[in-house]
């Protein structure tokens, strides 16, 4: 019937999903085919167009299951699903692929990897305002930088994991490397590394740069 799948076509189209962000991450959007996705999937190329059309109707629908699987695992690691036993394993299984993908979308320098950060700062920023349990509200005068800056430093230990895996010896984008580098994120987070008066001076030198840019043009035309 015309709008329902088979379960078997589903677990193909979820399966032929896998392969890709896999594919994408290994060799790019540009670098993979649809005929090795294909192959990687253990299907046919007509069967990847059966239920996707083409690789960049592909590509969004990674990019639709990656947000959704990062959406769903916060979510659920912030109302205590990290106490609950498993949980941690099953988590790493889901999001490793992930970020391996992420890493690779965010050097492609694509519209596509564009709209992906957007929506993870999108997603972070809704975190900081939502006052959830485990999660402290930011003193800051500009949430939306906060939230920019903080995607951009967690997705960047992940755009640079062949540097953080040469240092610290073990690949991070694996079970194995993954907890060394995020107990690491974890203490830098939790840590107030500048005492409460260098944090202030600081950011009353770069609040008096922001003012002196903003009045700058104005001056110019006078």
């Amino acid at each position: 019937m015309r709008g329902r799948e088979r379960a078997e076509d589903l677990t193909g189209k979820a399966r032929i999903r896998d392969a890709a962000l896999l594919e994408f991450a290994e060799r790019g959007v540009k670098g993979a085919t649809i005929r090795g996705i294909a192959k990687a999937a253990g299907v046919s190329p007509a069967l990847v167009q059966h239920h996707f059309g083409t690789k960049e109707a592909l590509r969004e629908a990674c990019d639709e299951y990656v947000m959704r699987a990062i959406r769903e695992v916060k979510d659920e690691s912030l109302q205590g699903g990290m106490a609950s036993p498993g949980f941690t394993e099953l988590a790493l299984r889901t999001t490793l692929p992930i970020q391996r993908y992420v890493a690779r979308a965010m050097t492609d320098g694509s519209p596509a990897a564009a709209a992906l950060f957007d929506d993870i700062v999108v997603y972070t920023k809704e975190v900081l305002e939502s006052g959830r349990p485990g999660v402290a509200s930011p003193e800051s005068d500009d949430l939306h930088a906060y939230a920019v800056v903080m995607t951009g430093m967690s997705l960047g230990a992940f755009v640079l994991h062949d540097h953080l895996t040469r240092s610290l010896g073990a690949d991070v984008l694996t079970s194995e490397g993954y907890p060394r580098m995020a107990l690491a994120m974890i203490e830098i987070y939790d840590d107030r590394l500048l005492s409460p008066e260098l944090a202030a001076q600081a950011r009353a030198a770069m609040k008096s740069m922001l003012a002196a840019g903003e009045q700058s043009p104005n001056e110019e035309n006078r």
